[in-house]
């Protein structure tokens, strides 16, 4: 089935805006054509709307064509894309499988696209006979995230090549946290599903949360959606500079998952030493799932040290559960310490 039948008809006439950077082929050193300020500051000029220079070292660090690549600010402009594109409101829907990233809802809430739930099932692993069984042909969007938030446990690789397949609309694997799991990336499934698309970000491994920077995998086909919908200008020059040059400086990047990594176990091995620890989930993120006695006296205890953790319990099947992120050896140290200290 062609992508186009699952898109908006009203995106399918759009004309996207056509800005003068877009219009521009070639090189110039004069420039009077997008009404910028004149005057050099470093950012009197518009900033590459296709961000070339940043998806070339993309494409060369994943080893996906950069015309399958899109950026945007945060992965949270391109799940609102996604549902700008394929879902009709009052009409179509998404469905989603808590628990999971709460974006996925509260953008489709902004859309008036309704959100339909199948709840994970044992070990937080997809239920996918139910998930093909509840969807139908408004099942615009799936999505799934891998490493999952808040569980912090991967989806099985059979598991997300079977929904690829069999769900009728688009399916979207967030992958925010892949550079900490052991599992492969699902990048590796897009030649064989042209309806699969594949989110990953700076925000986590590469420590650039603060410069809101997203990126999705997807056919050509999707990219050009993408495209056409996002607005001229998305993603700002200082933002373009700051990914360079971590991108340069791949190593930085492994060092530091390497430390987390380590610090994951080894706050993994504190925390089975505490008496009101009852489970510690596996985790193929940068945070531990931990369930306790008296999460929310556990969680106002550290609030008072200046200690911050997530209160999920409150949480369809995280019940008594805090998410805890691996911090540096220091951090960790000081929140072990308090957790002795309760």
């Amino acid at each position: 089935m062609s992508i186009k039948n699952l898109v908006r008809k009203n995106i399918l006439r759009l004309t996207p805006y056509s800005s003068a950077r877009s219009e521009f082929k070639g090189s110039a050193h004069v420039f009077l054509d997008a009404n910028e300020n004149p005057f050099d500051t470093g950012y009197n000029r518009y900033p590459a709307p296709l961000q070339w220079k940043v998806k070339d070292k993309i494409a060369k660090l994943k080893g996906i064509a950069r015309e399958k690549i899109f950026l945007g600010n945060g992965s949270d402009e391109v799940i609102d894309l996604l549902l700008r594109i394929f879902c009709e409101p009052k009409e179509d829907h998404i469905l989603i499988l808590p628990p999971t990233y709460g974006m996925y809802r509260v953008s489709a809430d902004i859309a008036d696209v309704e959100v339909r739930e199948v709840q994970l099932g044992a070990r937080f692993q997809p239920e996918v006979e139910a998930i093909l069984q509840a969807a139908n042909a408004h099942s615009k969007l799936l999505f799934l995230c891998s490493p999952n938030n808040p569980t912090g446990n991967s989806f099985s690789p059979e598991a997300i090549g079977r929904l690829a397949a069999g769900f009728p609309g688009v399916t979207v694997v967030d992958e925010a946290y892949i550079d900490f799991s052991a599992q492969p990336s699902s990048l590796t499934l897009l030649d064989q599903y042209p309806r699969l698309v594949v989110m990953q970000t700076f925000s986590k491994a590469w420590g650039l949360a603060g410069i809101r920077l997203g990126m999705a995998f997807a056919s050509e086909e999707v990219i050009e959606l993408f495209n056409k919908v996002k607005p001229p200008y998305n993603v700002n020059q200082l933002t373009q500079e700051a990914v360079l040059k971590a991108l340069d400086d791949y190593q930085q990047q492994q060092q530091w998952v390497q430390s987390i990594l380590g610090q994951r176990t080894l706050l993994a091995q504190y925390l089975s030493g505490l008496d009101f620890v009852e489970r510690i989930h596996p985790s193929d993120a940068n945070f531990l799932l931990v369930k306790v006695a008296e999460p929310r006296r556990i969680y106002d205890f550290l609030v008072e040290r200046g200690i911050i953790v997530r209160d999920r319990s409150r949480v369809s099947l995280c019940e008594g559960c805090l998410r805890i992120t691996v911090g540096t050896p220091e951090e960790n140290e000081q929140l072990f310490r308090a957790l002795v200290e309760f």
